[in-house]
C-alpha cells in the first residue's frame, strides 16, 4: 500500500481505495499483446527461457505464457500435476534463476503470464505432505477439509476411509505375493509398493508389534511404554474438534520419540526389525500374511485393485485420473494456504496475469476469480504477505470488505485473466466473470473452418461411409459414448449423485417413491443429453436465462430418449437443478441440500462431456479428423466467412483480450497438420481415388487376429491415412528421419485406438492388437520393392503439402490480426507438424529458430521482395512461416491502439471467381487503417499446381475500403506500395505481387 501521512484505519483504507481503482484503470492498456506459450520441465529450465527471451523479443512477443511451474511429481513432463502450491518446482528451477528470467524479460519490455491449477494436486508417490497427512491421520488431519473426499460413502466399510485404486492386480494377491511390505524408513513406519510409499496411521503401530510379541519377542520397557501411548491416539476417525486437536498434539511428539529410541538403542532397533520381518509375511503361505492385513485393515486408506475401483472411488478427481485429486477451493483456507508464493509472484511484478487450468472443475468458478482478483489487490497494494491486523485466511479484511462492493465483470479487473473453458457454438462465456476471455479453443476451430471448403461436406461423408462401412449419427455417438463414461470411468461420481438425490426424494412427498435405480437413470439421462460442458448456477439464488435454458433442454431431451423412464422423475431433477421450490422448503439447511446436489452435478456435467467428445467420439468418428478438436465437433464441416467475421466482431466488442489459439499443449494437432488436411476439403474426387487404393494397395499388409479381426479395422485405417497425409515431415531424407516418424505414428495411433474403446481401451488393453497396429504402420511406411504404398503417396503428398503451407501463412496472420490476443505455441512459428501429446511436448530446436530470425532480422526494406522470392522458393524450410508471424507480431508492437481496441471491418472483395477466395477485413483506430487479405482454398485457384496466388491470377479483384485515411497502403512484408484506386479500392494483382498474404498500412 502506498505510504500515508494519516495511519488511521479510515485513511489507510482509502489509500487501498485508490489504489485498487488505479489497478484497474491501468487495466486495459497494461493486457498483453501477444503470447508465447513455453512448455517447463527438467529438459527446459528458467536458465533456458531466460536465454530465449531476447529471440522472443526479436519475434515480437510480449508476454511468455508459461506452463505450471510450481513443485510437481517427479519427472512431470507438464506440471498440471502440483504437489506443492507454494514452492518451484527444483527440476526448473530456484526462486533466483526464477527471478533472472523475469528481469530478462523486464529488460525486453516484457512480461509473463502463468497457467495455474487449482482445481486438483497430484498425489500417489508420496511427495504430496498435505495428502500424505490425510493419509495417515484421516479425518483427524490437518488437511483433511482441503481434498474434495466423501468421508460417508454408501459402502458401510469405507466410511470414514479412503479407498486408494492403485494396486496393479487384486489386493489378495498382491499382498501374498509380498508386493505390499512394511518398511521402518528415517525413522516411520511405511507402506512401499514398488514405487510407491504410504504412511502409517500412529495408532496402529502396536499392532505391528502384535504378532512379534506372540512370538516371544518382548520390546524394552520404554518402547512398550511408548507403544502403549500411541495405542491410546484418538481414532483417525473422530470427528471432536477436541479429539483432532489432541492427536495433532501428540502425533508429532509421539513419533519423535520413536525415531529417537530407535536412533540410540540397538535393541529398539532389533525390535523393529524383527516386527517388521514377521508382519511382511512369507509368500507361499498365505496365513503369514494375516496380521499384515489386520495393519492395513486398520488404516485410513483401503487397498483396491485399479481396475475395479472405479465405482466406490470415495475422492473427486481430475476426469478419472487417481492420482490427481480435488481440491476444496471453496474453502477459504484452501485458497489462502494455495495462494502464497502466487501471491508473493504478483506483489514484485514477476506474473502479471494467470490462466486457470480447468475451471469448470471448480464447485464455484465465479466465486474463485473474485477471490484471485481479490489476491492480486492485496498483493499489489499491500504486500506479499499478509499484515497483522488485517488478516483473514491470507487475505486481509479491509480488503475483502473493500472489494466485495466492487461490481467487476468481464475486461473490468484488475488482473488479466484468461479461463480454459470450453464453449460450444452459440454459447456465450459469463459477462459477470472478472475474466479478459478464454484460453481460445473456440477461435482455433472458428479460423480452422474457414480454409475448409464447405460445398465438399456431402462428398467427404459418402467416401466416410463407403471406406468405413458405417455413418453413425455424431449427437447420438456422444450421447452413447458419455453414458459409457458414467458406467466406466466417472461411475462413482454418479454414485455420489444419486445418494444425495435419493436424500432428496425421501424429504418430498411427491418424490419419495422414486427407487435409486429409477434417480440414477434420470442422472445419467440428463447428464448424457447436457448440450453444454456444464452450467454455473450458485448460492446467490439467481440462475441465469442461459443456464435455465440448458437445463431445460437436457431434461426434454432425457425424456424423449426415454420413454419408458417415468416422467415425473426427470420434472423432479429438473425442479432440483433450477433450485424451484425454496419458499416450500421447511428450513434453510434443506435449500442448502439442494444447492450441495447441484453444485456437485454441476463439476461432473463437464468431465463426461470432455471425457465422452473430446477424448472418445473425436477418435471414433473419423469422417475429417481436421475438425475432430478441443472445443470443436466431427459434425461440423467448415465455416462460413460470415460467420468468420461476425464471431470476429462480437470479440471486439465483448471480449477483445481473449486468446487466440491455434495449437496448444492439448490440441489433437498442430496448426499446420490441420491446414494441410484442410487442402483434402477441395479435392474430394482425387482423395476418394487415392484413399481407395492405398486401402487396396495394403490390404494383404494387415494381420487376422484369432478372432477373426483384422488389424487396423476400416475406420482406424481411415484415420491412420489422414494421419499420415497431414503430418508427413516435408524433408525426410534420411533413414532416421523415417524410422522417428514411424514411432511418432505408432505412438499416436496406439494412444487413438486406446481413446476410441472401440477394439480396446486404457482399461481392457489388449498388447496383441496394438503390436499388430505397430506392425502395419511399420510395414507399410517401409522401402520396400513389394511396398506399392509408398510410392503412391509419395507422389501424392507435394502439392497438397505446398497448399498445406499457404494455408498455415494465412491462418498465423488472420491469427495476430483480428481481434484479441495471439498465442504462439512453442515452436510453431515454423512449420510443426505435431500430433496429440506428448508428441507436441518435444523438444524445440530454437538454435534453428534464433539464426533464422536474426537472418530475417537484418532484413532492409530494399530487400524485402527479394526475401519474399526466396522464402516462396524454399517454402518447405518454414521460414515462410516465421518471416509472416516476426512481421506481423512486431507489426502489432509497433501500434498496439489499432490492435487492442481498433475497429474491426469486415471486408468484401469483388471481379470475378478469385475474389470469393479471399479473406479480407481492416482494422482501424485513431487514423489509421490496416488492411489484411489472405487467400484460401489455393490448391483450387492454383488449379494444383505448386506455385503461389500471385499478381496475374487475381485477374480484376478488387478489395473496396471505407473512408481510408490515405490513398497508398505499404505491405510489411514486402515494402510494396500499394496506391487505391479512384473506386476507392485495392487491386488484388498489386497486393499480392510479390507475397501469398498481405498486411497493408495506411502511409
Amino acid at each position: 500500500m502506498r505510504a500515508s501521512s494519516d495511519s488511521s484505519p479510515t485513511a489507510q483504507i482509502s489509500v487501498l481505495a485508490e489504489c485498487v481503482d488505479e489497478l484497474v484503470r491501468k487495466g486495459h492498456d497494461s493486457r498483453p499483446l501477444s503470447t508465447y506459450r513455453l512448455q517447463f520441465h527438467k529438459d527446459f529450465r528458467f536458465t533456458d527461457a531466460k536465454n530465449l527471451v531476447p529471440y522472443l523479443h526479436a519475434l515480437g512477443i510480449s508476454h511468455v505464457y508459461s506452463s505450471p511451474f510450481l513443485k510437481a511429481r517427479a519427472g512431470s513432463i507438464h506440471g498440471y500435476d502440483i504437489t506443492d502450491h507454494n514452492l518451484l518446482n527444483p527440476e526448473i528451477g530456484t526462486l533466483a534463476e526464477l527471478q533472472q528470467f523475469v528481469d530478462e524479460l523486464h529488460r525486453h519490455g516484457m512480461g509473463q503470464i502463468l497457467d495455474t491449477v487449482p482445481n486438483h494436486m497430484g498425489v500417489g508417490l508420496g511427495d504430496n505432505p498435505w495428502w500424505m497427512d490425510v493419509l495417515q491421520n484421516g479425518r483427524a488431519a490437518e488437511h483433511a477439509e482441503f481434498f474434495d473426499i466423501d468421508w460417508h460413502p454408501l459402502k458401510p466399510e469405507l466410511h470414514n476411509k479412503l479407498l486408494l485404486p492403485i494396486l496393479g492386480r487384486l489386493y489378495g494377491e498382491e499382498l501374498e505375493d509380498g508386493n505390499l511390505r512394511l518398511e521402518f524408513w528415517q525413522g516411520v513406519f511405511r507402506l512401499a509398493y514398488y514405487d510407491r510409499y504410504l504412511p502409517i496411521d500412529p495408532q496402529t503401530i502396536p499392532l505391528i508389534f502384535a504378532q512379534a510379541m506372540v512370538d516371544g519377542d518382548s520390546p524394552r520397557s520404554d518402547l512398550r511404554i511408548l507403544l502403549r501411548e500411541l495405542a491410546g491416539l484418538p481414532n483417525h476417525a473422530e470427528d471432536s474438534d477436541a479429539a483432532k486437536a489432541k492427536r495433532r498434539q501428540l502425533v508429532p511428539m509421539l513419533l519423535h520419540r520413536l525415531r529417537k529410541l530407535h536412533q540410540d538403542s540397538e535393541a529398539v532397533q532389533e525390535s523393529i526389525s524383527r516386527a517388521a520381518t514377521v508382519i511382511n509375511g512369507t509368500p507361499g503361505d498365505p496365513a503369514s500374511f494375516d496380521a499384515l492385513h489386520h495393519v492395513l485393515e486398520a488404516q485410513v486408506y483401503r487397498l483396491a485393485y485399479w481396475r475395479v475401483s472405479a465405482e466406490e472411488i470415495n475422492y473427486r478427481r481430475f476426469f478419472d485420473v487417481n492420482d490427481l485429486v480435488g481440491l476444496r477451493m471453496e474453502n477459504p483456507a484452501v485458497f489462502a494456504a494455495t495462494h502464497r508464493l502466487l501471491r508473493r509472484l504478483m506483489a514484485d511484478g514477476s506474473i502479471n496475469g494467470i490462466r486457470i487450468d480447468h475451471c469448470d472443475g471448480l464447485l464455484n468458478p465465479r466465486q474463485y476469480l473474485i477471490r484471485a482478483q481479490m489476491l492480486y489487490c492485496a498483493a499489489k497494494c499491500i504486500g506479499a504477505e499478509a499484515q497483522p491486523p488485517l488478516a483473514e485466511n491470507g487475505i486481509e479484511e479491509e480488503i475483502v470488505k473493500l472489494l466485495g462492493h466492487q461490481q467487476w465483470h468481464a475486461n473490468n479487473a484488475p488482473l488479466f485473466t484468461l479461463v480454459e473453458k470450453i464453449l460450444e457454438p452459440d454459447e456465450d462465456l459469463p459477462t459477470e466473470w472478472p475474466v479478459d476471455g478464454t484460453s481460445g479453443y473456440e477461435f482455433t476451430n472458428l479460423l480452422n473452418g474457414i480454409f475448409i471448403q464447405k460445398k465438399n461436406e456431402r462428398a467427404f461423408s459418402n467416401l466416410y461411409h463407403r471406406f468405413a462401412g458405417a455413418m453413425p449419427n455424431v449427437d447420438t455417438l456422444i450421447y452413447e459414448n458419455k453414458k459409457l463414461i458414467m458406467n466406466t470411468a466417472l461411475s462413482s461420481e454418479v454414485n455420489v449423485l444419486t445418494h444425495i438425490l435419493d436424500e432428496l426424494s425421501g424429504n418430498d412427498r411427491r418424490a419419495r417413491d422414486f427407487t435409486r435405480k429409477t434417480l440414477r437413470e434420470a442422472i445419467r439421462e440428463t447428464i448424457a443429453c447436457f448440450p453444454v460442458y456444464r452450467s454455473y448456477i450458485d448460492e446467490r439464488g439467481e440462475i441465469a436465462a442461459q443456464d435455465q435454458s440448458y437445463i431445460h433442454d437436457a431434461i426434454a431431451r432425457a425424456k424423449r430418449r426415454n420413454a419408458g423412464l417415468s416422467t415425473a422423475v426427470f420434472d423432479f431433477l429438473r425442479d432440483i437443478l433450477l433450485l424451484k421450490g425454496r419458499a416450500e422448503d421447511s428450513d434453510d439447511e434443506l435449500h442448502r441440500r439442494k444447492l450441495h446436489f447441484v453444485l456437485k452435478f454441476q463439476q461432473l456435467t463437464g468431465p463426461v462431456m470432455a471425457k465422452g467428445l473430446e477424448d472418445t467420439v473425436c477418435y471414433v468418428y473419423n469422417r475429417f479428423i481436421s475438425v475432430n478438436e478441443v472445443g470443436g465437433s466431427p459434425k461440423v464441416f467448415g465455416h462460413t466467412l460470415e460467420q468468420f467475421h461476425c464471431k470476429n466482431a462480437e470479440r471486439a466488442e465483448r471480449w477483445p483480450h481473449s486468446m487466440l489459439a491455434t495449437s496448444t499443449h492439448d490440441t489433437k494437432r498442430s496448426e499446420d497438420v490441420r491446414a494441410r488436411l484442410n487442402v483434402l476439403s477441395e479435392m474430394p474426387k482425387e482423395w476418394s481415388q487415392q484413399v481407395l487404393g492405398w486401402r487396396r494397395a495394403n490390404r494383404r499388409k494387415k494381420k487376422v487376429l484369432g478372432d477373426g479381426r483384422a488389424v487396423p479395422d476400416r475406420n482406424e485405417e481411415y484415420l491412420l491415412y489422414q494421419t499420415l497425409v497431414g503430418s508427413w515431415p516435408l524433408r525426410m531424407q534420411t533413414e532416421d528421419d523415417r524410422e522417428q516418424f514411424i514411432q511418432r505414428i505408432c505412438a499416436y495411433m496406439t494412444k487413438s485406438i486406446h481413446e476410441a474403446k472401440v477394439n480396446l481401451s486404457w482399461i481392457n488393453t489388449n498388447p496383441e492388437y496394438v503390436d499388430a497396429m505397430n506392425g502395419f504402420i511399420r510395414r507399410i511406411l517401409t522401402p520396400d520393392p513389394n511396398n506399392t504404398f509408398l510410392p503412391l503417396i509419395e507422389g501424392f503428398l507435394p502439392p497438397v503439402q505446398y497448399s498445406g503451407c499457404l494455408n498455415s501463412v494465412g491462418q498465423a496472420l488472420l491469427k495476430m490480426t483480428v481481434p484479441g490476443l495471439p498465442d504462439v505455441y512453442q515452436g510453431n512459428e515454423l512449420f510443426d507438424f505435431s500430433l496429440v501429446d506428448p508428441d507436441n511436448r518435444r523438444q524445440v530446436d530454437y538454435g534453428l529458430r534464433r539464426r533464422y530470425a536474426e537472418e530475417l532480422g537484418r532484413v532492409t526494406s530494399d530487400g524485402m521482395r527479394g526475401v519474399c522470392a526466396e522464402l516462396l522458393e524454399n517454402h518447405d524450410d518454414g521460414r515462410i512461416k516465421l518471416w509472416t508471424t516476426m512481421r506481423s507480431l512486431r507489426f502489432r508492437r509497433q501500434n498496439p491502439g489499432l490492435f487492442r481496441g481498433g475497429k474491426y471491418i469486415p471486408l468484401h472483395p469483388s471481379g470475378g471467381d478469385a475474389a470469393k477466395n479471399l479473406c479480407t477485413f481492416a482494422r482501424g483506430a485513431a487514423g489509421q487503417m490496416a488492411v489484411v487479405a489472405v487467400p484460401r482454398f489455393n490448391y483450387s485457384l492454383m488449379r494444383g499446381g505448386m506455385s503461389p496466388p500471385l499478381a496475374d491470377i487475381w485477374a480484376e479483384a478488387e478489395i473496396p475500403l471505407p473512408d481510408p485515411p490515405s490513398d497508398y497502403f505499404e505491405n510489411i512484408f514486402t515494402g510494396e506500395v500499394v496506391k487505391m484506386t479512384e473506386r476507392g479500392t485495392l487491386r488484388c494483382r498489386e497486393v499480392f505481387a510479390g507475397f501469398p498474404v498481405a498486411l497493408l498500412t495506411s502511409r
